[in-house]
């Protein structure tokens, strides 16, 4: 198996370079030394300094100022080219995870199309637990753990987990591990923060369970037939519809909680001009 070159490359001109390349070293070190434990990857990264000139057949992860709302990051391919792109801003270091998550997925799945059948799973209640028949998951290493809270460090760096084979077994085995970090415990466990996406065989519908908002319990989302060539393609896009929506939900219900607020001080208010007029007239 070829070596798979893989590039961090500063596109907003705007991050340290020092630090840019210390995530580059970081990121070398992950795939290098913990992705092939579990994944039969091989891969290097390197920082490239000039986002001008890229070096042909490195598979790129660009660093840029902004994307579709509701996306931090993404992988996709162009002309069977792989290639990422993550936001990143100074002051905020969060993009390593990001950038960590976008490289380990493109080199997982670089096509986008990689499925692997397992035992299905449900919502009972507010908990997500294995259900009667299969599905076909859409192999994506960091989406059901990939909130910033369980990423490790690196050389001070911080990257994402990432879940490893064992996460599609049948049932829970003692000492296995499902996640690199050991922060999923059973097999097809979603964190809180993370979503799963997969192929219901009974209706041949994309179907998603999402827990990307800890506050609420997990849902069920049915997109209907995958199409297009990548099926990561066709997924971000509608996580960037449903992301937005649940974006525009909360700004929603914060501006519902503002005017609840508001209109209690203003009763208060007047409630209490309303009592420092009746003790005076009493007086």
């Amino acid at each position: 198996m070829s070596v798979i070159q893989l590039g961090l490359v500063d596109m907003t001109g705007e991050l340290d370079p020092v630090a840019v390349e210390g995530a580059a070293t970081a990121l070398n070190l992950q795939v290098m030394r913990d992705l092939p434990q579990f994944w039969n990857v091989q891969a290097t990264v390197r920082y490239l300094p000039n986002a001008k000139r890229l070096p042909a057949g490195v598979w790129p992860v660009q660093l840029v100022k902004s994307l579709p709302p509701g996306e931090g990051g993404f992988h996709l391919d162009k002309h069977n080219q792989p290639y990422a792109k993550v936001i990143a801003a100074p002051g905020d270091d969060s993009w390593t995870i990001d950038a960590s998550h976008e490289a380990i997925e493109m080199l997982v799945d670089p096509s986008g199309n990689r499925m692997q059948s397992s035992i299905s799973i449900e919502i009972v209640g507010d908990k997500v637990q294995d259900a009667t028949g299969q599905f076909n998951y859409l192999v994506e290493a960091c989406d059901p753990c990939e909130a910033n809270d369980y990423g490790y460090t690196i050389n001070g760096v911080v990257v994402s987990d990432f879940i490893t084979p064992h996460f599609y077994d049948p049932m829970v085995t003692q000492g296995t591990r499902y996640s690199f970090a050991g922060k999923v415990t059973a097999p097809r466990q979603i964190l809180p923060g993370g979503y799963i996406s997969f192929v219901d065989l009974e209706t041949d519908q994309w179907q998603q369970i999402l827990f990307v908002d800890p506050s609420k319990p997990p849902q069920l989302v049915t997109l209907g037939p995958a199409t297009g060539k990548s099926l990561r393609e066709w997924i971000d896009n509608e996580m960037t519809k449903t992301k937005s929506h649940l974006k525009q939900e909360h700004a929603i219900r914060n501006r519902a909680a503002k005017l609840a607020k508001r209109d209690h001080d203003r009763r208060s208010r007047l409630e209490k001009i309303a009592s420092q007029r009746a003790r005076a007239y009493a007086q």
